[in-house]
């Protein structure tokens, strides 16, 4: 029996979080879910986006399954991903991009793991309104931030056999900050065998669209991480599809990339991939990786006999593309 978080969001994060559910259930993997709500629909019962029983519960579980919560744009709360990840020093986003069976995309043999540093630069919330017509973000980088991130993405590079580490920064024009990342990148790389190859952002950008394959890991702070892993989101068939994963010291949340798509919350019409394939991280971390596999092969032949949803081209609605997968186990 395992003891973990399930932090059901807004908009389409109840439905998806249920699919998930019900597909790991239906895979045998005993769990008991302590269930936790965050968000916009809190606020007027608890004050908070992101009420404290939801920190305690994953402190006490170690390990969270989050569906998307909605972040007001321009105005309002800050995200609750961005709390959730300072709360609990989930310093690494991981997020792997490879193409899924029988999702037509641009490009064939994609297979991108963005490493995003997740606790500092931009995200960090440091502004001041100087005056009405001015704004001023203070962008935040370190030594020991960014040397812990590095050494995360060689770790996981020589655990699972990739190539190389490519650093992705702007040091030509934020010479200290970036300046800064891209030379604990270097330092660490010192101590591994795997090369270090180098990029400038807006290079990186073009190259990804133009030549995908030539990247394996791309290491990045957090605002140059959370664009590009985006991007290598687009080239796998959007982010309905895109898993993610936030690991620190002693805590780990997995959520899918994507956000609450309330324009289509309650149509039966949401994409769960993204969160099962996060799902499906999550159960290889607690070590259930059988299970993990046989609902991975069960969504791929899903995808290749054609059952899809609207998003990726096909008819299915959430709940009958959940029960295809079911049956496939």
């Amino acid at each position: 029996m395992h003891n973990l978080t399930l932090i059901k969001g807004d908009g389409i994060g109840p439905e998806i979080s249920d699919a998930v559910l019900k597909i790991i259930s239906a895979a045998g993997v005993d769990i008991n879910w302590d269930i936790q709500t965050a968000g916009a629909d809190v606020i007027e019962a608890e004050g908070v986006p992101l009420p404290q029983r939801v920190i305690d519960s994953v402190k006490r579980n170690k390990v969270a399954l989050k569906s998307p919560v909605t972040t007001p744009i321009g105005k309002g709360f800050r995200s609750v991903n961005v709390q959730l990840r300072k709360e609990l020093d989930l310093y690494a986003n991981l997020r792997p991009c490879y193409n899924l069976p029988n999702v037509k995309t641009r490009y064939d043999g994609v297979d991108i793991v963005v490493v995003r540093e997740n606790t500092e630069d931009l995200y960090a919330g440091i502004e001041r309104q100087i005056d009405d017509d001015t704004a001023e973000s203070i962008k935040r980088i370190t030594r020991s931030a960014s040397e812990r991130i590095a050494k995360f993405a060689f770790d996981y590079a020589v655990k699972n056999n990739r190539k190389f580490v490519t650093v992705v920064t702007k040091a030509n024009i934020c010479k200290l900050s970036d300046g800064l990342f891209l030379d604990s990148a270097r330092k660490i790389a010192a101590d591994y065998y795997l090369p270090l190859k180098e990029i400038l952002v807006d290079n990186c950008c073009m190259q990804l669209v133009q030549n995908p394959n030539q990247f394996d890991v791309l290491l990045l702070p957090n605002l140059y991480g959370d664009i590009v892993s985006d991007l290598c989101a687009g080239l796998i068939g959007g982010l309905g599809v895109a898993q993610g994963a936030n690991i620190g010291k002693d805590y780990a949340v997995f959520e899918p990339v994507h956000g609450s798509a309330p324009d289509i919350a309650g149509q039966n019409k949401a994409n769960p991939t993204a969160m099962l394939m996060s799902a499906i991280e999550m159960l290889n971390y607690i070590g259930e990786n059988d299970a993990g596999q046989r609902i991975k092969s069960a969504l791929f032949i899903t995808l290749q006999d054609g059952i899809k949803t609207a998003d990726l081209g096909g008819i299915a609605s959430c709940t009958e593309f959940t029960n295809s997968i079911i049956s496939r186990l």
